[in-house]
């Protein structure tokens, strides 16, 4: 059974982002042991790729940062691996990625570490095809991103979705921003008409207030760029600083 439906059981889920191998995958390993320690609901294990089209600059600098320290994709199936924690895991990579490796191979591999869904933020609803086969083969869920700009393809998106919804904020890419003006609630809406599935939002959210206020129309939030900037910041040290942040931002949400 997938393990992504726990995240969002009888509370809102805080789910957190990292990239995996900033500074070094035994510092990933302790980031994520915090985030499960301090509440986090669900977490995003980005893999690093050359061209991270949907990132901002943190996390494109995050991605160098960790493939210029040697990280790969089996480095990093090898540490999930080693993990023993309870929380979901979902990998957010890119198309390339994944075909470079063999779809077919790729989600064995995650379906065999515990990986329970893949966020693939290039992959336009229609050509989703290329990967659901495997997605469905071994229960990793094909999770589909709703951006602003969805209009008359939310319900088709809406429809097809697993796992969970994720609900772009604002155009652009990842990074925090100090006002989320898009109108995010009636968007929410028109995806709960057509689907019965968790709707999360992300992208710019990084504060306790916005976690509070998004949460009040969402069933989760997402953050990234604010907990990548703590390891671009603390490096190794940085796991104890990303669990008092997460910690507040569960609180925000409760």
């Amino acid at each position: 059974m997938n393990k992504i439906k726990n995240a969002f059981m009888d509370k809102k889920a805080f789910i957190g982002f990292i990239t995996c191998g900033d500074p070094d995958l035994d510092t990933t390993k302790e980031a994520i042991k915090e985030m499960q320690l301090n509440g986090a609901s669900l977490i995003e294990l980005g893999i690093p790729f050359s061209d991270p089209t949907a990132e901002g600059e943190v996390i494109e600098e995050a991605n160098a940062r960790a493939l210029a320290n040697g990280v790969t994709t089996d480095k990093i199936f090898d540490m999930v691996k080693e993990l023993s924690v309870n929380v979901p895991l979902v990998f957010m990579t890119y198309s390339n990625v994944v075909f470079s490796y063999g779809s077919d191979e790729f989600f064995k591999k995650c379906k065999d570490v515990g990986i329970s869904g893949i966020i693939l933020p290039d992959l336009p609803y229609e050509e989703k095809g290329e990967f659901l086969e495997y997605s469905l083969k071994y229960d990793v869920a094909l999770i589909s991103l709703i951006a602003p700009t969805s209009n008359d393809r939310i319900k088709m998106i809406a429809k097809d979705a697993s796992g969970f919804i994720y609900l772009v904020s604002s155009l652009g890419v990842t990074g925090e921003r100090a006002n989320i003006n898009t109108d995010l609630s009636s968007i929410v809406k028109v995806i709960k008409k057509h689907s019965n599935l968790p709707c999360a939002i992300g992208f710019g959210i990084s504060t306790p207030t916005q976690a509070k206020e998004i949460s009040k129309i969402a069933d989760g939030i997402i953050v990234g760029s604010a907990i990548v900037k703590l390891l671009e910041k603390h490096g190794k040290n940085a796991p104890q600083f990303i669990g008092e942040y997460v910690k507040s931002m569960v609180d925000a949400i409760c």
